[in-house]
């Protein structure tokens, strides 16, 4: 792709191969983490701000996951929503502080609904919409640009504090926050490819802005129990 960058220690699919404790981070970072599956996830609805809790398996994923070493001292803001305190009391981040700056963005009238099957009813309008890429915009709701402001906001008054931090938060901000660093217009699909049972690392910077460190350092903690003979886990 013409214009990207690879982040250190990053492969082209903007994996990070080397366990998360092999490199040094500078004191002021921050890694995205997405909550947990809800139901609404598993049936593709558009959640928003509507607080729809962690399923059942979303429960279950959550509590196979740890956080590496350096992840796990750092201070923890949550969104408010359920969804996102829930999965970083799962990660044993219980000093956890919602911060309304990392809430899901608002799909206004949408919230509920599957975005498939609005593509199909609102037709040219809706691709029209979507291709303003930060200024899209559902009614009642809010932009990408807006989340975009005020996650920058966010960074800005933590940059200098000279502490990480561990941000349980949605998807859309996470989006917002690889837009703040690579200037991604969200016109197209991302430079990079985001796994959602990772963290995603980034340098906190003074003015608002971010750093791409890592992306998709793994939360999966490896299963090492011996494998029965005749047996497989695959």
């Amino acid at each position: 792709m013409p214009g990207a960058f690879t982040p250190r220690g990053a492969r082209d699919d903007g994996c990070a191969p080397p366990p998360f404790g092999r490199s040094r981070l500078p004191v002021s970072w921050i890694a995205f983490i997405r909550h947990g599956p809800t139901a609404w996830n598993a049936e593709g609805r558009i959640q928003g701000r509507t607080d729809v809790p962690l399923s059942p398996e979303g429960r279950d994923e959550v509590a196979r996951w740890r956080l590496p070493g350096e992840l796990s001292a750092a201070r923890c803001r949550t969104s408010p929503l359920g969804r996102a305190r829930e999965t970083a009391a799962l990660l044993g981040l219980h000093d956890a502080r919602p911060d309304a700056a990392l809430i899901e963005m608002d799909w206004g009238t949408w919230e509920g609904a599957v975005l498939g099957e609005l593509r199909v009813a609102l037709g040219e309008a809706m691709a029209a919409n979507e291709q303003r890429g930060l200024d899209f915009q559902p009614p009642g709701g809010e932009s990408p640009r807006a989340v975009r402001q005020r996650l920058r906001r966010f960074v800005a008054a933590r940059a200098t504090s000279g502490q990480p931090l561990v941000a349980v938060t949605h998807k859309g901000v996470i989006r917002a926050a690889l837009s703040l660093a690579t200037a991604w217009d969200m016109r197209a699909k991302p430079p990079f490819k985001l796994r959602w049972d990772c963290a995603h690392v980034f340098d906190m910077q003074s003015d608002g802005t971010l750093l791409l460190r890592r992306l998709n350092v793994s939360l999966v903690a490896v299963d090492r129990r011996p494998t029965p003979r005749g047996r497989s886990r695959g």
